[in-house]
């Protein structure tokens, strides 16, 4: 219910002209950044404004990443809404953004979820990449793998991906996770660290006592 009303919220514009019915995301993103994610990939699909929205959410993102002063208006908690969607709505007009990203921008600020915009824009980049038929995998370690290592692992990764798929494969390093890895396969989790296998013995063991 929550993510129709975000999707009916985003598309009263000019978006609303392009018809009634909801677009739905080619990939299940989580969250309540995922639910704002989806419903303005369905008001920028009506609109086809994808491509622009992508780009106007990437000077957003770059702007996230340099200027302190727009992170702490963001993250800034005792900003009243009205002053945050007025603030917000400014900022996207000089950005020159299309009117799905303003409507966008403006209904996290009104809806108190400003704080949530990096993650939103997140959700909508592994949306992007599966419209256009990308596969995003992330993959975590606890300490730089070789190149034998990355190797073997590109070629099973290749076994799962579809024909003509184009695959991104970015790697973190997390000494926490102790071993093993941790793969974010599109919109799909696999721990296989030792931390986790760890965490699991110490609570049957616990259950077990």
């Amino acid at each position: 219910m929550a993510s129709q009303m975000l999707k009916r919220s985003l598309s009263m514009s000019s978006v609303a002209r392009a018809g009634s019915n909801l677009v739905k995301a080619p990939v299940q993103t989580h969250g309540i950044e995922g639910r704002y994610a989806s419903a303005l990939y369905s008001a920028a699909h009506k609109g086809n404004q994808l491509d622009q929205v992508d780009r106007d959410l990437q000077t957003v993102k770059g702007i996230l990443e340099e200027n302190e002063k727009f992170r702490d208006f963001v993250r800034d908690p005792t900003l009243k809404a009205n002053k945050k969607k007025a603030t917000i709505a400014e900022i996207a007009k000089k950005l020159g953004a299309c009117k799905e990203t303003g409507n966008f921008l403006v209904l996290l600020a009104e809806n108190g979820r400003l704080s949530k915009l990096s993650a939103a824009i997140s959700s909508y980049e592994s949306i992007m990449r599966a419209h256009r038929g990308e596969l995003f995998v992330q993959v975590t370690t606890a300490e730089p793998l070789n190149r034998g290592n990355e190797g073997a692992l590109n070629d099973v990764l290749s076994q799962f991906t579809k024909k003509g798929q184009k695959v991104t494969v970015t790697y973190q390093v997390k000494p926490s996770i102790i071993g093993g890895l941790i793969l974010n396969i599109g919109d799909k989790y696999v721990d296989l660290s030792i931390a986790t296998k760890i965490k699991k013995y110490r609570e049957a063991i616990a259950s077990a006592i």
